[in-house]
Formats: C-alpha cells, structure tokens, sequence
C-alpha cells in the first residue's frame, strides 16, 4: 500500500493499493513532489494499516482489537444471516413442494428472497383432469426481520363448461389445503383437514365450498362438518360391496384418498361379478356419491343392486339407505339443470 505521508489526515485519493511492492515503490517514485510524499506499507489486513501507517500512535492496541472485534461481529452476524435466509429458502421450497406445487418455481424464489422484496408473488399453472388450474401464491417479509412466509394462495379453476371458480386459501404455519385439494374442493367435493380455532386449538373438520354464498372478502363461504357431526366415511363405503375393504393397505389407500377429496376408483361386487366403479365422500348427507364405469352418477332406481347384502332370519335382503337416495335424486337435479 502506498499512502501520502506529508498529509496528517489521508482521503481516500491519497492512498493506493498494489499487488507488488515494486508497483508501489515505481508509484511513489513517479508521484513524489514538494507537496506529496508517499510512503510504502505491507498490509494484510485493517489491523496492520492502523498498527503500520504514520501517526498510527493515535490508534493503541486496545482501540485496534475493539475495531478487530466489530470486524468480527460484523462477520459472524453476516455468516449467521447467510445461514438464516439459506435456511428460509430451504424451507419455502419444502413448503411449496409439500403444499403441492412442485419445483419449477425454486430458482424464481430464491431470485425474488435475494432482491430484498418485502412480497412476491409466484404463479403456478397446471392442468388437472383436463381442466386449467391456476394459483397465486403470495410470500411476505417479516417487519423484525429478513425472514419471508408464504401465508396464501389464490386458486382458480375453469370447469368444462367454461365457468371460472376462485378462492383464496390460508396457510396455518406452513400447513393449510395442498393444491390437489384445493382442486377438489373448487370441483365441489368435501375434503378432511386439521384445523385450528381462535384460541389455536386444534380440531378435525371436513369442509366444502358453498357456491351459493360468498363472504365480504369474495370468497366461497366454507361448510364445515365435525367429527361430532357423525359423518364416518368407513361405514358409508361399507354399505357397498367395495371390494377395497379388505382391513389392509388398500382400505387405508382408499380412505386416505377419499378425505383428499378425491373421486376413487374401486371395485364393486354384483351378481357374482366385479365391476369398476368410482365414490366420493359426501359428508353433507353421511354417504358417499357413487358413479359408474362411465363417471355417471348411479340414480336412485338403481342404487340397491349395489348395496351390500345382509343377513335377516337367514334371508338375504338389500335396503337402500335414506341418505343415499337423497344425494342421488339432489345430484340427478343438479345434472339436469346443467344440461338445461
């Protein structure tokens, strides 16, 4: 380093830094004049220009290991903010992975974390069952700190015959509806979720969307149905001859599935044969809406073919269930007007 040392305070123009001490030395030959001298110091560091420059002096030890601690502070608390927003980032991508959304919005997260933005939004774009479904999902700096939180998304679905549905949906501590479910719900089916209330308590619901009432917010009101409602999915399934219930795995998959929301595929058995089928929990009526081979809705009429045979005196007999009629003949409505 060469520094002019006929000034008693140096700017910044007067001091210059060079890889070889010949540099420097050929520096201080070509600059030397009545008015500037330059001097020549080896340095590594901030502590040796403060120990090795003129009136250095003015620095004692204890004022330059006070400069080395902030200079290590400084460090140190750099590190561990580097550690906390990889750490942030991490998070968020298992975040978004877990809620559904996949990975192709990583890089353009990390982009948005590292410019500093006190809210983003990404947008994700799919096609399930051949219908367009879209969400924005909103991520927010902390006031305290560089800490950012995906808090919501904003889900949209377009139905086949060219309605678009939205709705936005909350996050609870990096939980809330994944994306398939959100599908399902905007689809109007019921899905089975933990939910907290005010006092943070945690409790099971199923919920479902009410396309005939909207809050102030414009979004669907949501219907809930608690454990105490008495909704049991397993015992709706059972009336049927679903070869699925089997008390192993494939029962659980079935069961896990149908509280996803999802439309199931199983096998139904009648008059001695098998027949590929489809349900979906209906929590409302405390059944399960069946469909055919075709995803046709199984009417009322035809209904008790399907029921699962009992024993009474040794006779068998088949009872359609109340529950069961009335979501079909509501769903057969709802079909007609749809075609109207």
């Amino acid at each position: 380093m060469a520094y002019n040392g006929s000034l008693y305070f140096i700017d910044v123009k007067d001091v210059h830094f060079f890889k070889e001490k010949q540099e420097a030395l050929d520096f201080v030959i070509d600059n030397y004049s009545d008015h500037d001298r330059f001097n020549t110091i080896q340095v590594d560091s901030v502590e040796d220009v403060l120990r090795k420059v003129r009136y250095s002096d003015i620095f004692n030890e204890e004022k330059i290991q006070y400069v080395t601690a902030q200079k290590e502070n400084n460090i140190s608390s750099s590190l561990n903010q580097t550690k906390m927003n990889t750490e942030n980032q991490t998070y968020l991508k298992d975040n978004i992975k877990y809620m559904g959304f996949g990975e192709n919005m990583h890089a353009e997260l990390e982009q948005n974390m590292k410019e500093g933005k006190a809210d983003f939004q990404l947008h994700y774009k799919a096609e399930i069952n051949k219908k367009p479904f879209e969400a924005v999902l909103h991520f927010r700096k902390s006031e305290n700190s560089e800490m950012y939180f995906f808090n919501r998304y904003e889900a949209s679905l377009e139905r086949k015959n060219g309605e678009k549905l939205n709705q936005t949906f909350y996050l609870n501590k990096g939980k809330g509806v994944t994306a398939k479910e959100a599908y399902n719900l905007l689809e109007g089916r019921a899905v089975y979720k933990e939910l907290a209330n005010k006092e943070g308590e945690p409790y099971k619901a199923w919920i479902q969307l009410d396309f005939d009432k909207k809050d102030k917010h414009q979004n669907h009101e949501v219907k809930q149905y608690h454990d105490n409602y008495g909704y049991d999915v397993k015992a709706a399934v059972s009336k049927y001859a679903v070869a699925e219930l089997d008390g192993g795995e494939k029962e659980k998959a079935l069961l896990q599935s149908l509280q996803k929301g999802n439309i199931q595929s199983v096998t139904i058995e009648k008059d001695g044969a098998t027949h590929k089928m489809f349900i979906e929990a209906n929590p409302q009526y405390k059944t399960v809406t069946l469909y055919d081979g075709q995803m046709k809705i199984v009417q009322k009429e035809a209904l008790q073919q399907y029921i699962q045979q009992k024993q009474s005196n040794g006779k068998e007999v088949k009872q359609i269930p109340k529950e069961d009629q009335k979501v079909s003949e509501k769903k057969s409505r709802r079909n007609r007007q749809k075609v109207a």
